[in-house]
């Protein structure tokens, strides 16, 4: 493998990139590792708390991928150990552990679908239970003997709570120390992670120094803004996007993200040259309406594929901007005089998660029936004379209701 130049690494690599503590070793172990032609190993640990991937989690992923293009061993760690503990980095308070069980399911379909970022063959794949897990109670009590409590508390999440006089219990002093192990046992030379990590990765950086082992450089990716344009993407939070979504949800509520995140998230969650991305800031400020859309079937192409944004796009200008009822919408059938509750048909159709969903929806005059808001939750339908209603639910999901 022979590794391109320092300084066309390291464009790359700082490609939306928050942080590097300390960029100056990194570019001394690029040099190495291109003199000695050994590829730096890089280390990004996950703790599979949900099963679906967003494009939030994408943007730490396609900076592992960078790695991975320039010729770098990539190392995915999946926290089977790590999410038994719950880690409260960038949260008020301690995010709840799982079960082994939960951890199993949850890393099948992370890994699944973390392949569309990743190149698989250049993967290793590891899970810290495997080194983690058979600690005795000694070795953690010497392992915890390396990082004072004083030092714990300069963490920013542990700090504010400690004013605020929240609990904090000892578990969540020991999560750090895990994942500071985990850069022991591997000897990594990089670790990647959000700028709510950055605490994390550098006790990774200081027991690699008290092991004895060259300290990692630790590098920090900027969390995503979901689609409300204020908070993080989250799935807690509903403004998230789903790499797994259907190619027309995606085309979608890429769409409804603000025109101030248009370039941070061609920069971040694209493929998109570093000169493409200097074309883009200006052509921001002129066109946004199709810059959006260029962004919109530049992600969905990503993972759907060029011929699915193709009919998003086709999907969107018919049901969005001509406001029609699209061909594949399904057809839901009622026994003439019979009556429905609304929510329980849109229920039974799938066209949202829960009925919970469907109130708050309601409530906030996304359910229609013939162009007409329906907030009542207890809006009752009675399917006679041949009836056939157009249902809408949110911005993107039809139905058609027909009485037989």
């Amino acid at each position: 493998m022979k590794f391109p130049p320092v300084e066309e690494q390291l464009a790359i690599i700082k490609r939306g990139t928050s942080e590097i503590l300390p960029e100056e070793e990194l570019i001394k172990k690029l040099e190495t590792s291109r003199k000695k032609n050994e590829p730096l190993k890089i280390k990004l640990g996950v703790d599979p708390t949900r099963p679906d991937l967003h494009l939030g989690h994408s943007v730490i992923l396609r900076k592992l991928r960078q790695f991975q293009d320039l010729g770098h061993e990539a190392i995915l760690i999946i926290g089977g150990f790590t999410a038994m503990i719950g880690d409260p980095s960038g949260q008020n308070k301690t995010r709840p552990p799982l079960t082994a069980e939960e951890v199993k399911e949850n890393a099948e379909t992370y890994i699944k679908q973390a392949r569309k970022i990743l190149d698989e063959s250049k993967t290793t794949l590891v899970n810290n239970n495997d080194w983690l897990g058979g600690m005795s109670f000694m070795d953690v009590i010497k392992l915890s003997s390396r990082i004072t409590v004083a030092r714990m508390i300069e963490r920013d999440d542990f700090s504010k709570r400690y004013r605020n006089n929240e609990p904090i219990s000892l578990h969540e002093f020991l999560y750090p120390l895990a994942q500071g192990q985990d850069s022991v046992y591997l000897k990594s030379d990089v670790e990647l992670g959000g700028t709510d990590q950055k605490f994390n990765l550098l006790v990774g950086r200081e027991l690699q120094k008290t092991d004895g082992i060259e300290p990692q450089i630790c590098l920090m990716m900027p969390l995503l803004v979901g689609t409300d344009g204020s908070m993080k993407m989250s799935k807690s939070y509903d403004n998230y996007i789903g790499i797994d979504e259907p190619a027309s949800e995606i085309y979608g509520k890429t769409l409804s993200i603000p025109d101030e995140l248009i370039y941070p998230y061609f920069e971040l969650v694209t493929d998109i040259s570093l000169e493409e991305l200097e074309t883009i800031k200006s052509r921001v400020k002129k066109d946004p309406r199709n810059t959006k859309h260029d962004l919109a079937f530049t992600i969905t192409q990503m993972y759907h594929g060029k011929e699915a944004a193709k009919a998003a796009k086709k999907h969107f200008e018919k049901t969005v901007v001509k406001k029609d009822i699209p061909d594949d919408a399904p057809v839901l059938e009622f026994e003439e005089g019979s009556n429905h509750r609304l929510l329980d048909i849109i229920s039974k159709a799938n066209l949202t998660s829960s009925n919970g969903e469907t109130k708050r929806m309601m409530k906030q005059g996304g359910v229609s029936v013939n162009d007409e808001k329906i907030k009542d939750p207890n809006h009752t339908i009675t399917f006679e004379n041949g009836d056939e209603l157009n249902l809408k639910v949110g911005k993107r999901k039809f139905a058609i209701l027909r009485s037989v």
